[in-house]
C-alpha cells in the first residue's frame, strides 16, 4: 500500500520497488484507509513507545519490536480483523466520504 506519502516517493523506494518487479498502483489523493494493519501499527508503537529502556540503537530497536509484537493479545488482531466488514460497507455508503472513527 503506497499512500503517496514523500518517504514513499524516494529514489530509493522507487529503486527497490523496480528491482523486485513491483509496479505501483495508482492511489487517489484522500481516499479512505481501509488497511487494518495500521491500527496494529499503532498499537505495538504505542507498546515500544511506553517501554522503560527506550530503545538505543538498531538492534534493540529489532529486539523491543519483536518482544512487544509477541505480546499483542489476539483479541486485537482478531478485532481489526472482524471490524473490516463494517468499515468497508462504511465507506461504501458513504462514496468513500470520511468515515467517523
Amino acid at each position: 500500500m503506497d499512500d503517496n506519502a514523500t518517504c514513499h516517493r524516494t529514489l530509493a523506494v522507487q529503486d527497490c520497488l523496480d528491482s523486485e518487479g513491483i509496479q505501483r498502483l495508482v492511489w487517489p489523493a484522500r481516499s479512505p484507509d481501509l488497511n487494518p494493519i495500521e491500527n496494529v501499527w499503532d498499537a505495538l508503537g504505542r507498546q515500544v513507545a511506553g517501554r522503560n529502556y527506550p530503545s538505543t540503537n538498531k538492534n534493540t530497536l529489532i529486539r523491543a519490536l519483536t518482544e512487544e509484537w509477541d505480546k499483542l493479545p489476539q483479541q486485537l488482531l482478531d478485532n481489526v480483523v472482524q471490524c473490516m466488514v463494517r468499515r468497508v460497507e462504511c465507506c461504501i455508503t458513504l462514496h468513500g466520504g470520511h468515515i467517523p472513527y
